[in-house]
């Protein structure tokens, strides 16, 4: 996990594509000074955010974080293939994750609907969540094992390519009171985010995220669709994220990708990622965490060990 403390203020909010709520959500936060975008999970469409500028009134400077991550890769071919490597290491992880998932809940599916006398029911049902919470953790502890031995040998932070892109971000951030992490492409993100040490940028800055950008500033970071176009739904663990945003894990945009009337299911991910709250970011909500507590929420549903949804 990414060496970091969570945010001194955090808002979460539901997707800004078509209902955006975040300049309402910057003025009742009172924040002074300029305010930092991350759109680097737009990838190429990184800079087309005259709609995110318009809607806090110009006052932003976008950190560019795609494209100073192809820069750098250009800068210093070395690290540009030490770190396609870990990449591709990650993915083949990742894949034998999904792999090993798929039977795990299959398993936790067919002991569930199964005939079982009452006396052993919830101990055979916990057991299979058990398993799928032990694959989880075996996952995230392979995929910081390797970040780790990749951060010890290269040490991205001190190369005088990352460091340069460093000072230029410091600068930048000097007279802005926010930050504002959009979505799109959310292990993209993470790469950007990681790469260049955002984590450790943050400060007291308000922080604001949205969408891939709220699961991008968690703990962990899980995938998920209920009803995909192809195939089974299924939700997996991808990595840590930043951890700015503790004890929470964010589901945005449920009305799309989320089936919080499926009883069995809901049971299932709650139990899964507890001791963290599950919540759904559905359009105009938002959570506002002081401290890496929750302090207000307006919208927002949370996943319930019973299986049902509270509105908060």
């Amino acid at each position: 996990m990414p060496d970091s403390t969570p945010s001194a203020t955090a808002v979460l909010l539901g997707a800004q594509r078509f209902e955006p709520t975040l300049s309402a959500a910057v003025k009742e936060a009172g924040v002074q000074g300029r305010i930092a975008v991350v759109t680097a999970g737009w990838q190429e469409r990184e800079d087309e955010d005259e709609e995110l500028s318009k809607d806090l009134e110009g006052n932003t400077v976008n950190l560019m974080l795609y494209k100073r991550g192809e820069q750098l890769f250009r800068q210093d071919p070395e690290f540009a293939q030490a770190h396609k490597e870990r990449q591709n290491h990650l993915r083949a992880l990742q894949d034998v994750y999904r792999l090993r998932l798929d039977h795990a809940l299959e398993a936790e599916r067919l002991v569930r609907e199964s005939k079982q006398p009452e006396a052993i029911r919830e101990e055979v049902e916990q057991a299979c969540i058990d398993a799928i919470r032990d694959l989880d953790a075996w996952h995230l502890y392979q995929c910081a094992k390797v970040r780790a031995e990749f951060n010890e040998k290269w040490k991205p932070l001190h190369r005088p390519t990352i460091a340069r892109h460093r000072g230029d971000l410091i600068e930048a951030l000097s007279d802005c009171g926010a930050i504002a992490i959009a979505g799109g492409h959310v292990a993209v993100l993470v790469n950007r985010l990681l790469l260049f040490g955002l984590e450790t940028l943050v400060g007291a800055r308000t922080l604001f995220a949205w969408s891939a950008g709220a699961m991008a500033v968690s703990q962990r970071v899980v995938l998920f669709h209920d009803d995909p176009p192809q195939g089974r739904g299924a939700s997996e663990v991808l990595d840590a994220g930043l951890g700015l945003v503790p004890n929470l894990v964010v589901f945005p945009e449920p009305e799309r990708r989320l089936k919080l009337d499926d009883v069995p299911h809901v049971h299932l991910v709650a139990r899964r990622f507890a001791p963290s709250r599950c919540i759904a970011f559905p359009a105009r909500s938002s959570v506002v965490i002081q401290n890496g507590r929750v302090t207000r929420s307006n919208g927002v549903v949370n996943l319930t060990h019973a299986g049902d949804t509270l509105p908060q």
